[in-house]
């Protein structure tokens, strides 16, 4: 469970205030461009300081926590693989920083490993692998580090939408499946209604929600649907 106690943001004329309690299971950060999803997360994970307001996971007060110590783990849109690391080890980072793992922890990477599908692919280097490969093993990293809060920044938004359906539903089996509390941004509304419990709405200055997937976009409040715009129209 992760808490946005009477947060608020500012950052010069941006400013977002969030007050809502997210779950175990998957809730869909939507809005528009600009409203500050990202940064709702950054704020969570500990990259974007509080003007005032307390995050909270799990009963613990985490505000003053810097990222590492955090029971969070955060997945980016560029995935943040090292260029001049194995895939091994870069998927090893989510459990030793300095890479010294005992024969344990090494049997652990390898079926992170294989949990994903990557097989075979644990000497190669990032950019010998494709979109989606390195997307799995960004995931592979999360999986690792065990983490029970889990955000997810847009990591799978350049892929095609088959391969996109494909990571989502990996994201279902190993993430949620396993009670974790994940909260993704996306830009694709598709993507909240085919996977996510909840929604959050980023809109207008204020993360409003949880929201329940079905309800909110059968009857969308007025940001909502000044969001989806034209989406609405097609579906009424």
């Amino acid at each position: 469970m992760l808490t946005f106690d009477g947060v608020i943001i500012a950052q010069g004329d941006f400013h977002l205030a969030a007050d809502l309690t997210i779950s175990k299971g998957l809730t869909a950060v939507i809005g528009p461009s600009g409203a500050g999803k990202s940064t709702l997360l950054g704020a969570a994970a500990g990259f974007v300081s509080l003007k005032s307001g307390r995050i909270v996971c799990d009963a613990s007060d985490v505000t003053a926590a810097q990222p590492g110590a955090r029971p969070i783990s955060m997945l980016f849109q560029d995935h943040n693989l090292f260029p001049h690391l194995t895939i091994t080890q870069n998927i090893g980072l989510g459990l030793r920083p300095n890479l010294r793992m005992t024969a344990e922890e090494t049997s652990r990477v390898k079926a992170a490993i294989g949990d994903v599908g990557l097989d075979g692919f644990g000497d190669r280097k990032p950019g010998t692998l494709s979109g989606g490969q390195q997307s799995r093993a960004a995931l592979a990293r999360v999986l690792l580090a065990d983490r029970p809060v889990v955000l997810l920044d847009e990591p799978f938004s350049a892929l095609g939408p088959a391969l996109k359906d494909e990571m989502l539903r990996l994201v279902q089996r190993t993430l949620v499946d396993a009670g974790k509390t994940v909260l993704m941004v996306t830009h694709d509304p598709d993507d909240a209604e085919s996977i996510a419990d909840h929604v959050v709405l980023v809109a207008e200055g204020a993360a409003t929600g949880p929201f329940d997937t079905e309800a909110v976009f059968a009857n969308p409040p007025a940001a909502l649907m000044a969001y989806l715009g034209t989406r609405v129209s097609r579906r009424s």
